[in-house]
């Protein structure tokens, strides 16, 4: 996912692309230790999209971005 689809979605949005990614990075480290992940740079683009909605997260957080639906 591109940081300019992470800027349209929403702080709730976000917050489940957290939860899925974190179950997937889960389920491939597994896949990892058994010996059975096909492509291991998997592991690295979701631990950096982890990154980035943390990110995106934190700003709100501090105040530095402002989600829209709050104002309404």
């Amino acid at each position: 996912m591109k940081i300019s689809e992470l800027n349209d979605l929403q702080k709730n949005e976000l917050e489940t692309k957290l939860e899925d990614n974190l179950d997937a990075l889960q389920n491939l480290r597994f896949q990892k230790a058994l010996q059975q992940l096909a492509d291991p740079q998997q592991i690295r683009v979701l631990r950096r999209e982890v990154a980035q909605i943390k990110t995106v997260l934190n700003e709100y957080k501090l105040g530095i971005r402002k989600d829209l639906t709050e104002d309404k």
